[in-house]
């Protein structure tokens, strides 16, 4: 049904939605944003489904944007790059207001868009071993269409102390910024995760459903003019000639003029 997931559903209605292109390290194409959009809506309207569980197949949760994806974005005008941006902001947005628990279970690393998948879900536990990070602006560009769950998630004054520096971070900064749940040894991950899951098999689905639609109305706003402000800043930074040097140097794979380091 999905070129780039796997998605199944036990008998307690427990639904595993994984990103499914190990060897890209789960970054994200243009195919794999069109079918998390799809899961989402395909999920949130079936009854037996009572959790959702996001993980990722391989060494990776998920690397951020696809490296062709990104390429391909180089060679289009303004307008079209929008339109692409607008896909991202679309499928965080559908998993954002997923009905249903969603639960991340980050197996492995989570760069740019991947920590923005993380911070849509209702609880994320990771592995004690795993690196995040925000690192767009190493390429000249800013991490805009994931900006509205990430400061709901971390709170803007933890979210300023990593995301606009693109410095990687460990399990244990992960959990203090408030991106991570708590980290565990990877053979405790599969408990971990259960222990989360379990709860939900006694509540009224409905009443799950609806208590969470609370939480996010009460939350900070992320309404259409939000993601359009998103939208048109990340945008604009394409334009720019940072944004043409940063990724021109990375696939030449040479240092922008600007690393000193």
């Amino acid at each position: 049904m999905y070129d780039t997931l796997d998605v199944t559903t036990d008998a307690r209605g427990v639904a595993t939605l994984m990103l499914n292109r190990p060897d890209k390290h789960n970054a994200m194409s243009a195919q794999m944003l069109a079918d998390l959009t799809q899961a989402a809506t395909d999920l949130g309207a079936d009854d037996a489904v009572r959790v959702v569980v996001l993980t990722g197949a391989g060494a990776s949760f998920c690397a951020g944007g696809d490296l062709a994806w990104m390429q391909a974005q180089r060679e289009m005008d303004a307008a079209t790059r929008g339109r692409e941006a607008g896909k991202l902001a679309t499928m965080l947005g559908a998993l954002n207001t997923l009905p249903k628990p969603l639960i991340g279970k980050l197996q492995g690393n989570a760069f740019g868009g991947g920590v923005g998948l993380a911070s849509v879900c209702d609880v994320a536990i990771g592995v004690e071993t795993l690196k995040m990070g925000f690192t767009e602006t190493r390429l000249g560009i800013i991490p805009a269409t994931i900006g509205p769950y990430v400061l709901a998630r971390m709170g803007e004054g933890r979210a300023r102390r990593v995301f606009m520096s693109a410095r990687l971070f460990d399990a244990v900064e992960a959990v203090d910024l408030g991106l991570l749940a708590r980290n565990v040894p990877p053979g405790d991950l599969d408990a971990a995760i259960e222990a989360e899951v379990t709860p939900y098999l006694a509540c009224a689905p409905g009443a799950v459903a609806a208590a969470k639609a609370l939480a996010r109305d009460l939350g900070p706003v992320i309404d259409d003019a939000v993601i359009a402000r998103t939208i048109a800043a990340l945008s604009a930074r394409w334009e720019t000639e940072e944004a043409a040097e940063g990724i021109g140097a990375f696939f030449d794979k040479r240092k922008p003029r600007w690393n000193t380091r």
